[in-house]
């Protein structure tokens, strides 16, 4: 169950970093909207970082959860 809970977090991480990560560089570097954050929310250009950042905790938390040993019952 670990294990995919674990890449069950990881991969929503990913998909939320790489939104921030496209949202971020088409505003500041083509003025345009990509992806489909900015059509939930209309957020300046820094708080697309604060989402990659979001993202990258959710991979990383992922990452430990399926890293992390399975007890085992000693009975």
């Amino acid at each position: 169950m670990r294990t995919t809970i674990g890449y069950t977090i990881e991969s929503i991480g990913y998909v939320i970093g790489a939104q921030g990560v496209v949202s971020f560089a088409s505003q500041i570097f083509f003025g345009t909207e990509w992806g489909w954050l900015h059509k939930v929310a209309d957020l300046p250009s820094t708080a697309y970082l604060g989402i990659v950042a979001v993202g990258l905790a959710l991979v990383v938390a992922g990452m430990r959860t399926r890293k992390a040993p399975v007890p085992r019952n000693l009975a």
